[in-house]
């Protein structure tokens, strides 16, 4: 399928700077783009390629300047970037709405209510009054348990389980391996040191224009929800924990886990393989640095901070500066050891 450089330009608002009918079919680097392909340049390091690439048309920034002809097609947008990524998502939208029916073998429980235009892929499992609703895509191998429900446009990929009675909204995207609904980590601890597993008999509720990465587990609730709130971004290999509210686009990247109960707020930032312990608030805007181990509650609104035990960003990096003029310290504080003790045996 081919695309010209006036439709690509009307799907992201864009201004056409030289051929309007130059076509391409595919997606490329700006520095190995081939002529049937489409490339963006956002970052300045990669200025010189916008000169060379043989890439048929190019998405650039309105305030791009040229220091020498250019042979492609230019698109010119506000934001290269975010104009990139509407296009892809077009792009990928048009490949999903292609994919509709039920693969078999697959198992459709005679009580689940499924939508229009619904994809259900070979070896799927669909359980129990489960509702599916319109253009829902659920790749081959994935679990879906009794009594869950799951929004418009949303994208279950292959493998993803998702236990009974979790809630799924609108435009979510679960990456493969992921597990929503799994029993949350509840032992009762016994004089004679045992443990007795405390039922976990709540759900999972994903909002809205939530996704979620690879082999990431989100545990129900003991009691009530687990709720990931709409337009989060969750990347691969997360733990989320029962009771744990994630806020509205709020990012966690890679290996990062939040105890039980804990509480995060609206675009809060969070990286890689930082942990937080359970029962606290994290407040509005907060950024976590990764490798944080995250001990107290951040009230504040708009925190940074990093280290473990984590605390403020900016007196953290004054601390590491001290230590690393710990040696000069030292040198110092002998050297004026040494004049104290001239001067003390002169005086003597």
């Amino acid at each position: 399928m081919q695309f010209s450089a006036t439709q690509i330009a009307i799907l992201i608002d864009g201004k056409v700077e030289g051929n309007a009918d130059a076509k391409v079919a595919f997606f490329g680097k700006i520095e190995d783009a081939t002529q049937d392909e489409l490339a963006f340049l956002a970052n300045p390091k990669y200025e010189e390629y916008l000169y060379t690439t043989k890439a048929a048309i190019i998405i650039v920034n309105h305030s791009q300047e040229l220091k020498q002809p250019v042979d492609a097609t230019l698109i010119r947008v506000e934001d290269a970037y975010t104009a990139f990524a509407i296009l892809l998502d077009k792009y990928q939208q048009i490949q999903n709405q292609q994919l509709t029916g039920i693969q078999q073998p697959a198992y459709v429980d005679a009580t689940a209510k499924i939508g229009d235009q619904v994809f259900i892929g070979a070896f799927a499992y669909i359980g129990e009054r489960v509702i599916l609703a319109n253009n829902v895509k659920i790749y081959p191998s994935a679990y879906i348990g009794n009594h869950v429900s799951i929004g418009e446009n949303s994208i279950i990929h292959p493998g993803v389980k998702v236990y009974h009675h979790c809630v799924i909204g609108k435009n979510v995207v679960i990456h493969a391996g992921t597990v929503i609904g799994s029993d949350g980590f509840g032992f009762a601890p016994q004089a004679n040191g045992t443990y007795v597993k405390v039922p976990q008999i709540g759900n999972v509720i994903i909002e809205d224009n939530v996704e979620i990465g690879a082999n990431s587990t989100i545990d129900r609730a003991t009691v009530g929800s687990t709720l990931i709130k709409a337009g989060a971004k969750l990347d691969n290999l997360l733990q989320i924990a029962h009771n744990v509210e994630i806020g509205n686009n709020a990012v966690i990247a890679a290996q990062a886990g939040i105890s039980g109960s804990t509480k995060i707020g609206n675009n809060v930032m969070i990286g890689g393989q930082v942990g937080i312990v359970g029962h606290l608030q994290i407040a509005d805007g907060t950024k976590i640095n990764a490798q944080s181990g995250v001990s107290k509650s951040i009230k504040n609104v708009n925190t940074s901070v990093t280290g473990s035990p984590a605390f403020d960003y900016t007196a953290a990096l004054r601390s590491q500066a001290m230590v690393r003029s710990l040696p000069k310290m030292e040198k110092r504080i002998e050297a004026l050891e040494k004049l104290l003790k001239e001067l003390l045996t002169q005086k003597e």
